[in-house]
């Protein structure tokens, strides 16, 4: 990639960075301000489900799904984030141990 291609994409980003909070301010009523409130954890949920189940071995996968189920959980009881970072990484460790 060339550096104006690179320029060129960081000056989109930030035009649109700032539509978003210049814009979209002013024009946001209705059903619209709701989908754009839950837009960003929907695309975290997509991350995460494809970073889990994207690619490897069906022994990584299915250790990376329960690990993260495992967070999850802790998550849903309420735990530190810390903790469930923490929880999720062990169970995935233990479990790749074990097999």
């Amino acid at each position: 990639m060339t550096w104006w291609a690179l320029l060129a994409l960081a000056a989109g980003a930030y035009a649109f960075k700032a539509f978003g909070v210049f814009g979209l301010g002013r024009v946001m009523t209705g059903p619209l301000e709701h989908l754009v409130a839950v837009l960003p954890a929907a695309l975290f949920a997509g991350l995460i489900v494809v970073q889990t189940v994207g690619s490897g071995t069906p022994t990584e996968i299915w250790t990376r799904v329960v690990g993260v189920t495992a967070g999850g959980v802790a998550h849903w009881r309420r735990a530190p984030l810390l903790v469930v970072i923490v929880v999720a990484a062990t169970v995935t460790a233990v479990l790749r141990q074990l097999v």
